[in-house]
Parts: C-alpha cells; sequence; structure tokens
C-alpha cells in the first residue's frame, strides 16, 4: 500500500481525523498522532470535553497539539465546524454509533467505525449507504475484525479456500453468566483495583461473557460471507499448533459444523488449566490446499498443519488496537480504501438471557446483568424475530423469559420511532427482499 510514501508526498497538508470519544481505544490512537507523519487529530467530541483534554495530556500531548485542537460536546458541532477527513467513532454505543455514522454520511467524511456494536446492529445498510455517497465505511485496523479480514484477504488472493477465520479469548461456559458485579473475580482484580485504573465493569464484562466475541464473529462475517455456526459460537480450546487440527469440518475429523465458518478459540481448557500456546489476543485464519503439489510445499516450506498435511494455519498472536488505528484512516483519506468492510448481512447477534427474566424488568444491554450477545445466522436471527443486542438497551420485557432463551421483538416494548430501531428495520427489510 506504501501508505507512509504518501504521507511523506503531502506532509504539508495532513489528514485531518475527528475522534468520536476518547476512551481507552481514542486514547490508544492518540498516543500515536505526535509520532506520525501527515496525520493530525483537528478535532474530538466527546461527553466531557475536559476528561477528552485530560486524555491527550495522559498520552503525551504537548500545550501546542491541545491548543491546536478543538474540543466538543456534540458530534454534529464538531462535524459542521469543518475541515475533518476522516470521523473516527470509538465510543463503543451502539444507538450513537448509528447517529454517528448517519451525520458522516450526510457529510461526506469517511467514517472509520471502531464501534463493532453499531456496525453488526445496522452496518449492512450503513456500508450500502456510504458507497452510495461516495466514501468510505472502514472497520477499525488494530481491533480483531479488520486483522481477520486482512487474513482471509490474503489467503483467497493467494488461492486458498479458507475453512475457518477468527481469534482466541479467554473463556469457559459459565462466562456466559457473568455480571458487573463478579467481572473483577476473573481477571483477578478487585473491585477497588479496576475503579482506580478506570476500568467500566460493564464493558469488560461484555468481553468475558461472550457478547463481544459474538460481535466481532458477526463482523466478520459479514466483511467476508463467512458462516456462523447454527447455534453460537462453541470456544474450543486451541493453541496456536493445534489450529489446523481442530479448527476443520467435523466431516475430516474437527470441530466445525461445516467449511468456511467463523470460530472464537479459548485460552483456557474446560477444566480450567491454560491452553498450550494459546491465541487469547491473536487473530487466525485456517486454510486448505488446493491440490497436492500445494500441500506438499506445505510441508517443504515448514507450515504447521494437521495430520493430513493438507490443512494449516496462519495467525498473528496480538492486536494493538488503537496503537493501528493509524492504517484504517490513512487507508480511507489516502487510498480510498477500508480496511475491512460490511458486505452483507450474513450474521447477527441476538440478546440472549443470562437468567429466567420476569416481564417488567428492564434489560440492560451488552456485559449488563441480564442479557449476554449470542451469534447466529441472520437468516436464523430474522425467521425468529431475534432482538439485536444492541437494541436490548432500556427496554422492557413484555414476557417470561428462560435462562438462554433468545429474545425476541415481540418480547419487549421498544419505541420504534429512534433512528436506531427504523436504521435496523431498514436493514432487515432490505435483506428479507433479497432472499
Amino acid at each position: 500500500m506504501y501508505l507512509y510514501d504518501e504521507l511523506v508526498k503531502r506532509a504539508d497538508r495532513p489528514v485531518q481525523v475527528g475522534l468520536i470519544g476518547a476512551g481507552k481505544f481514542g486514547s490508544m490512537f492518540l498516543s500515536q498522532v505526535p509520532t506520525t507523519l501527515g496525520l493530525e487529530v483537528k478535532a474530538i467530541a466527546d461527553l466531557d470535553p475536559d476528561r477528552a483534554r485530560q486524555s491527550c495530556r495522559t498520552v503525551g500531548w504537548s500545550d501546542a497539539q491541545l491548543k491546536a485542537t478543538e474540543f466538543f460536546d456534540s458530534t454534529q458541532t464538531m462535524i459542521d465546524a469543518g475541515g475533518i477527513d476522516d470521523l473516527v467513532e470509538a465510543t463503543g454505543n451502539p444507538i450513537a454509533g448509528i447517529a454517528h455514522a448517519k451525520m458522516a454520511i450526510a457529510a461526506k467524511i469517511h467514517i472509520v467505525m471502531v464501534n463493532v456494536e453499531a456496525d453488526v446492529l445496522a452496518g449492512g445498510i450503513l456500508a450500502k449507504e456510504a458507497r452510495e455517497a461516495g466514501i468510505v465505511y472502514s472497520m477499525a485496523y488494530g481491533d480483531q475484525p479488520a486483522l481477520t479480514i486482512e487474513l482471509v484477504e490474503w489467503a483467497r488472493a493467494s488461492g486458498f479456500h479458507v475453512v475457518a477465520a477468527g481469534k482466541g479469548t479467554k473463556y469457559l461456559p459459565e462466562y456466559h453468566y457473568s455480571t458487573p458485579d463478579t467481572i473483577w473475580d476473573h481477571y483477578g482484580l478487585t473491585p477497588e483495583q479496576a475503579a482506580q485504573a478506570g476500568m467500566n465493569s460493564q464493558m469488560f464484562n461484555s468481553f468475558l461473557d461472550g457478547t463481544k466475541s459474538a460481535l466481532e464473529m458477526a463482523a466478520i462475517s459479514n466483511g467476508t460471507g463467512l458462516k456462523a455456526p447454527d447455534d453460537g459460537l462453541s470456544f474450543p480450546p486451541a493453541g496456536m499448533d493445534d489450529l489446523a487440527h481442530i479448527l476443520r469440518p467435523r466431516s475430516v475429523g474437527g470441530q466445525l459444523e461445516d467449511s468456511g465458518m467463523v470460530e472464537v478459540v479459548t485460552s483456557v481448557e474446560r477444566d480450567g488449566r491454560p491452553v498450550y500456546k494459546d491465541l487469547r489476543w491473536g487473530v487466525y485464519v485456517v486454510i486448505e490446499a488446493p491440490n497436492d503439489y500445494a500441500s506438499a510445499c506445505f510441508k517443504q516450506y515448514g507450515m504447521n498443519t494437521d495430520s493430513t498435511g493438507r490443512y494449516s494455519a496462519m495467525y498473528k498472536p496480538f492486536h494493538l488496537i488503537g496503537l493501528e488505528l493509524n492504517m484504517s484512516i490513512l487507508s480511507a483519506a489516502l487510498l480510498n480504501q477500508p480496511t475491512g468492510s460490511t458486505l452483507d448481512f450474513h450474521s447477527d447477534v441476538v440478546a440472549t438471557a443470562k437468567r429466567d427474566l420476569n416481564a417488567g424488568e428492564m434489560l440492560d444491554g451488552e456485559g449488563g446483568f441480564t442479557v449476554y450477545g449470542k451469534l447466529m445466522p441472520a437468516s436464523k436471527s430474522l425467521a425468529v424475530g431475534g432482538l439485536p443486542i444492541g437494541l436490548a438497551h432500556r427496554v422492557k420485557l413484555n414476557n417470561k423469559i428462560k435462562r438462554d432463551q433468545p429474545i425476541t421483538w415481540a418480547d419487549v416494548e421498544i419505541d420504534r420511532g429512534t433512528e436506531a430501531v427504523i436504521t435496523r428495520q431498514a436493514m432487515e427489510a432490505l435483506y428479507r427482499a433479497s432472499e
């Protein structure tokens, strides 16, 4: 791509970035700005502009850089001020993310969607609208979906069949029922230590209870066409050396229901023992040799394969999240290309009960006390009327729901006149019409 060469050419007219949300991801990106030639943060929008200023100071910004940056408490006001090439949406709030994407599309500003929650909720229609407006709608490089899609693209462009793709995490089945009150035990922290570090219990719980994994696999599926398992992610334990053996179809001795799937591997065995050479922080793709000659080459060049020699895996054992975000920003601004983008609606993440719930209870979204997100094929979600996890915020249940039961649109009282609901239902209608 030679992005750096392009930056050098235009060092006197830097790419101008507008950042929405100066939390952990945003702060990691901000830390790279002073050392990146040809890129400037023109403005930051945050509900608390003073907190955003402090985030900049914390990551090492000079007083001169702070003075050169505008701070807003409104995204629309920031956009209206003008001069932004790329908008980075890093709030993590799915409803806000849809609104901000709509603002960027209306203003014809490239958008880098760190907010995977919003992307899975309505990315199919947002990306379509962005393409029609002539702008880039991009996943965020550094986050696992974009990094995984990069591996899938490498494999397909090289002529390999993609058997499986996904990421690693720490998972045990009981984590689905974790709440913000129990989360820190799993991280080896006290609530006091977490509070001192500024760690949000509900956000971190969404990483642990399987919701974030489901969202990220849905994003990969929707950006590649890889399929979601029919009954959700199974999280098999697998180390780097075992990926090609475990993540192949059941028909040839693996654990996948079919070839061409997304899946997450866990870093702990079901009895709690650590997996050898785990991929907890990384991403992977499992490929199949298209012929005997390619299979022989796998062996000749030291590829780690399954026992047949036909399946192999490539992986990246880390992701640096916001430290790598420049790749998306610069690819959009300089090359007019996304680093992964939603292409279709193949997979969905449906709100699923963490415990038996009663009519009248209020759902509290990703990482909360009431629901976790379960990955399923979009066709199945549409057939059952599944309520997307991104809309399971402060909505009241109409019915009793058993633990592990998916929640449907019919089970909740929800305002169907909000922008997020209208956008999501427009996407559902679009894909029902295309079936």
